[in-house]
């Protein structure tokens, strides 16, 4: 599906909310069609922070934008004094594109992203009815759906690593190389 997804709408209705347009100008501005106005990525931040489905879309070509414009916001926080990503991660990043596990890791990458954000959202529900001193006990405590995470994150690998492993041994195979 094009675009950003929302996780929950904010919107009450019982039919999805329609998809936000942004349009994209050559002068590199960007132009969203719901409040007739220009806005900056800050702006297409706020959307994603928000959870509001929007697409980017070229003004001349209609072309989706949407990725490249959220890889500029990611590029803009990177470089806002707080990167979420070290120098030797980005490296490693780089080096899965052309390589036969690329699929494999953005996959593995966005389940673990997915995975993460639904502890996130569990821990946020259940923080809502801790006291603070329920709240100081909870955090000395081994969590155990962290636990949970880190078992379904070393599964993904896991399965990641046999696909590979399989695909090498196919690959072998039809050069007639056997292991």
């Amino acid at each position: 599906m094009p675009g950003v997804a929302p996780v929950q709408s904010k919107k009450a209705s019982a039919a999805p909310p329609a998809q936000r347009v942004i349009k994209k100008y050559p002068n590199r501005r960007l132009y969203d069609t719901d409040t007739s106005t220009y806005i900056t990525l800050a702006e297409i931040k706020r959307l994603v922070m928000d959870s509001e489905p929007f697409v980017v879309r070229d003004a001349k070509t209609n072309e989706d934008l949407t990725r490249s414009i959220l890889l500029q916001v990611i590029l803009e926080e990177e470089a806002g004094g707080a990167p979420m990503f070290s120098e030797a991660a980005l490296a490693n990043i780089i080096r899965f594109y052309g390589h036969a596990a690329q699929g494999f890791m953005g996959s593995y990458i966005e389940k673990n992203v997915q995975a993460f954000t639904d502890l996130q959202a569990q821990l946020a529900q259940q923080s809502k009815q801790l006291t603070p001193e329920m709240w100081a006990q909870f955090v000395n405590m081994q969590n155990p759906m962290m636990g949970t995470y880190v078992e379904q994150s070393k599964a993904m690998f896991e399965k990641m690593q046999e696909q590979m492993q399989k695909q090498t041994e196919q690959m072998l195979g039809a050069f007639g190389v056997k292991r």
